[in-house]
């Protein structure tokens, strides 16, 4: 039997943020409220869940509220919006390097989450700029590291996003990174590294581990003074830290970084030294329109520029 079409949403976004949707699952109760009270008992849910039915805000696809003590009716859809948490304001700028009717291209700054993700919800560079540029269909054809600035893509029309995802996905873009770290005259660079890299779902720091390898970075300096060399870093795969966990290995952390060599526990809203690694060049073909683009970033890294300051006591720019 053939699936019928999901309705469209009845409410807006809400700060650049999807309602929550639900499809009620086979079963038998004997309303909404015992089902959802039910399904989000545990911590603040049912409390959450209890008061957004009290207030009829939990609306059906026409639109309306729905009634708590209504009958349960299972493959009914619901829509609601979650209580967004108080969030940090990062108090740097996201800025738009270009636009068309299908692609964005973003350059975002350090400390700021690339999509909603645990505590990172509204302080995202999808959600500001959805909310920003009035696009609320935007979403993301790859990610970015929170703590990683530089550019990152965007699908502008939800027919085009498969095609821009699998551009990552089939390893058709070009990607360029700069970092800075320390300087050792006795490693032969330029190098490609290859190892088995695997990140455990709650553990912050990846490891490499023995096996097949499934992560290859090129590493080539480019320039050096002072103890501290800057490099460009070539991925031609994109494991989750990839970068930071060669160029350690290398014996080269990355300076600003708060996991490799060791994990450390900076305050949420302590931007002073951000870890300095930047997504400097984006090059591909783009598989909708056909155009030729080379994207590059218009930030710098400030180790490299002004190393007392980045070390010192200053706010990151």
């Amino acid at each position: 039997m053939r699936r019928s079409a999901t309705p469209p949403s009845p409410l807006p976004q809400r700060a650049g943020i999807d309602p929550v949707r639900l499809r009620l699952p086979p079963g038998d109760w004997p309303d909404l409220r015992g089902y959802l009270l039910h399904r989000y008992a545990g911590g603040a849910g049912a409390a959450a869940i209890a008061g957004l039915l009290e207030r009829r805000e939990v609306y059906g696809a026409n639109g309306a509220p729905v009634d708590p003590a209504g009958p349960y009716l299972p493959g009914t859809y619901l829509w609601f919006h979650r209580e967004l948490p108080a969030e940090p304001v990062v108090p740097f700028p996201v800025e738009v390097v270009y636009r068309d009717d299908h692609l964005l291209v973003a350059d975002k700054p350090h400390f700021l989450a690339t999509t909603p993700r645990g505590s990172h919800v509204t302080q995202t560079a999808l959600a500001l700029l959805r909310e920003r540029l009035d696009l609320p269909a935007l979403s993301p054809a790859h990610r970015l590291d929170r703590l990683t600035a530089g550019l990152v893509m965007f699908s502008v029309r939800p027919p085009d996003r498969g095609a821009y995802q699998t551009l990552f996905a089939d390893r058709r873009v070009h990607k360029e990174y700069e970092a800075v770290a320390g300087h050792e005259p006795a490693l032969a660079l330029p190098r490609t590294v290859r190892s088995r890299i695997e990140k455990t779902r709650g553990v912050l720091a990846a490891v490499e581990l023995p096996g097949e390898p499934n992560a290859e970075s090129r590493i080539e300096l480019l320039a050096h003074r002072d103890g501290r060399g800057r490099y460009r870093l070539t991925p031609a795969t994109g494991r989750t830290h990839q970068l930071r966990v060669h160029m350690n290995a290398l014996g080269l952390p990355i300076l600003g970084d708060p996991v490799y060599p060791q994990v450390t526990d900076p305050a949420p809203t302590d931007y002073r030294r951000p870890l300095q690694l930047l997504a400097r060049v984006l090059e591909f073909t783009d598989p909708v329109t056909g155009l030729a683009h080379r994207f590059e970033s218009a930030r710098t890294l400030e180790a490299w520029q002004d190393y007392p300051a980045w070390a010192g006591a200053g706010p990151a720019r």
